[in-house]
């Protein structure tokens, strides 16, 4: 993403008068660090809160974190955020800890985001088709390649709601780099450099769209329904049948099932 696209969207965010928080995440947002920096300095003199995720791949030391993160405190960044788990780092990795340390010296507010394996997670549980992971993985893109094998699942039919999005009080949307505004991961509204993004957000119907409106309705089961679309007899978890249902009907709406990179196409 460039510094005018991120003016761009900033602008349109104003505009809206409804935006407190501009997040910059990843992906990994520090491979970017000069774009990043100079985004978060013009966020924060736009009168935005500003917040990064990131998994503090850079932190090698605590001094070297120190280094990397001074700059930012200086912007006024309100959260920083770091990935901590061993789906990102080998056990015993010290990089999020100088991470956290470097912040905390700096006197920034931090905190982890600590995911559990689910087949760790879910070692114990005994009844096939009790809860996988707590609502601690969502199973889609790289989840269901990597992490769905073992673990219990339930009938394609049960999953009638979405849990993870409330499409009809949307509290965020996602912008990646091509201009794709996400109100899930992989599920858009548009492109805002085809149409303002303020515009898409103030015309944005989550019953009339093709995607929002069966997950209205009848959860990711009512993709199925709606589309006839062919399916397994069980799935993990809604996210793992809404994630396959939406693969299934990219070539039908590729306008809002995109980038490729969101269904492991590059």
């Amino acid at each position: 993403m460039v510094l005018s696209d991120i003016r761009e969207i900033c602008k349109e965010a104003r505009k809206l008068g409804t935006v407190e928080w501009i997040y910059f995440e990843g992906g990994e947002p520090f491979l970017y660090y000069p774009i990043m920096l100079k985004g978060l300095k013009e966020a924060t003199n736009m009168g935005f809160k500003t917040g990064i995720v990131t998994n503090g791949y850079w932190a090698t030391t605590i001094e070297d974190a120190m280094e990397w993160l001074t700059p930012i405190s200086e912007t006024g960044v309100v959260d920083l955020t770091i990935s901590d788990d061993t789906l990102h780092y080998a056990k015993g990795d010290e990089r999020p800890k100088n991470a956290v340390a470097a912040a905390r010296e700096l006197g920034m507010k931090v905190s982890t985001i600590v995911t559990e394996n689910p087949k760790e997670y879910s070692r114990d549980i005994e009844q096939v088709g009790s809860p996988s992971s707590g609502g601690a993985v969502m199973f889609r893109g790289r989840a269901v390649e990597k992490l769905i094998e073992g673990m219990p699942r339930k009938p394609w039919d049960c999953f009638r709601k979405c849990l993870d999005e409330n499409f009809l009080n949307q509290s965020r949307v996602h912008i990646d780099p091509f201009g794709y505004v996400h109100v899930c991961q992989g599920l858009t509204i548009g492109n805002w450099k085809d149409e303002p993004l303020s515009e898409l957000i103030w015309r944005f119907d989550p019953r009339s769209h093709p995607i929002c409106g069966p997950l209205l309705e009848e959860g990711p089961a009512g993709l199925i329904y709606r589309y006839n679309l062919p399916h397994e007899e069980s799935y993990v978890d809604e996210c793992h049948l809404c994630y396959l249902a939406r693969l299934a009907l990219r070539e039908r709406f590729p306008r809002y099932l995109a980038p490729d990179q969101m269904y492991g196409i590059y």
